[in-house]
């Protein structure tokens, strides 16, 4: 028997269809579901007419999305070995960010919020994207721009659906989303009117993605259909933007706080676990120690609070802008370069 037919032999005799978890397979599928009691509780309380209850959860939701950005500070400036990778970067991108939110702050506070909203939004979903890819991965599936390109189409489609919809100022202004997302959505209603052209452009790029995704799954040796779950979840999540906007956008807000909580905790303790391989990483100390990761994000929530805490007593605006949008940016920011799977280390840290 030659390697060729060996190969065919060993790729004919295992399932086409096998699941394959990132975490533990009740994890895995609240995750994927992560965004539906945020929406629930949103659509709720708007259907009930509370208005003070709507306000305050969306404040909550938005607290918690502010909580898990720092975390991506801890991660590069805990880890000699994460700093090393952008060394010139990571010195002087905290700077670069202060100065521009406090320019931004000054010359254009539409424009800084309508750049953090977008920024926000595409982060979010390079998120779910890069979720897709490690369970595709997990079934040795290399490629993933077309899914890329899907998850794209559904966030334009409904960026779009929501500019064209003659009833989106008057469901911003029944709510408090707080000045920064207010600010955002209103500048995207100006242009309702181009929004109503591409609409039709835009539903044709979900459809012409979806059919060829089919396609591509259809053809493939091996499939995960973990992958499909938290797809067609993805998918769901954003048919619901288009029914109820603020619901859709709660569980898009707070389920990615969530995911990105979860996915920092594996892989902590897979990283940090040996610390003769960590390189003596300050964090990976605090994990090995005690209570490990528990403590880790104790600590880490009661910093958090009390930046919180700080800028309720400062009431600044400019502080607030400041803080915000550099510790939201940073976190954009640096994820692109820390959690690449094609690194040994980030892969293992994610079991694939």
């Amino acid at each position: 028997m030659t390697a060729i037919d060996a190969q065919t032999t060993t790729a004919a005799a295992r399932p086409r269809v096998r699941a394959r978890f990132m975490h533990h397979p009740a994890l895995d599928i609240a995750v994927a579901f992560a965004w539906i009691p945020f929406a629930i509780t949103a659509h709720l309380l708007q259907a009930g007419g509370n208005t003070t209850g709507v306000a305050a959860f969306v404040s909550a939701v938005f607290l918690l999305s502010f909580a898990h950005q720092p975390i991506t500070v801890a991660l590069v400036y805990g880890d000699p070995a994460q700093f090393r990778l952008r060394r010139a970067i990571f010195t002087w991108s905290p700077l670069v960010f202060v100065v521009a939110v406090a320019a931004g702050f000054w010359i254009s506070f539409v424009l800084v919020a309508v750049i953090g909203g977008v920024w926000n939004a595409e982060h979010t979903l390079m998120q779910r994207y890069g979720v897709t890819r490690i369970y595709g991965r997990k079934a040795g599936q290399e490629d993933g721009l077309l899914e890329k390109v899907m998850l794209f189409g559904w966030l334009a489609l409904a960026v779009v659906w929501v500019a064209a919809d003659p009833a989106t100022p008057g469901r911003v202004a029944a709510v408090s989303l707080g000045e920064n997302n207010t600010t955002a959505i209103n500048a995207l209603t100006q242009f309702r009117s181009i929004a109503a052209v591409l609409l039709v452009p835009a539903l044709a790029v979900v459809a012409i993605t979806a059919i060829a995704w089919v396609r591509a799954e259809r053809r493939r040796v091996e499939v995960n259909p973990l992958k499909w779950l938290y797809l067609g979840s993805t998918a769901a999540l954003f048919g619901l933007i288009l029914v109820d906007p603020l619901a859709g956008i709660m569980g898009y807000v707070g389920s990615h706080a969530l995911e990105y909580f979860v996915i920092v905790h594996q892989s902590l303790g897979r990283r940090y676990a040996d610390p003769v391989t960590d390189g003596g990483a300050p964090i990976g100390r605090v994990v090995r120690v005690g209570p490990g990761r528990v403590a880790f994000f104790a600590v880490y929530l009661v910093i958090v609070a009390a930046i919180v805490f700080g800028l309720q007593h400062l009431r600044s605006p400019l502080a607030y802008t400041v803080v915000f949008f550099t510790l939201g940016g940073m976190h954009v920011f640096y994820d692109g370069f820390i959690w690449k799977l094609r690194r040994p280390v980030v892969a293992q840290s994610l079991t694939i």
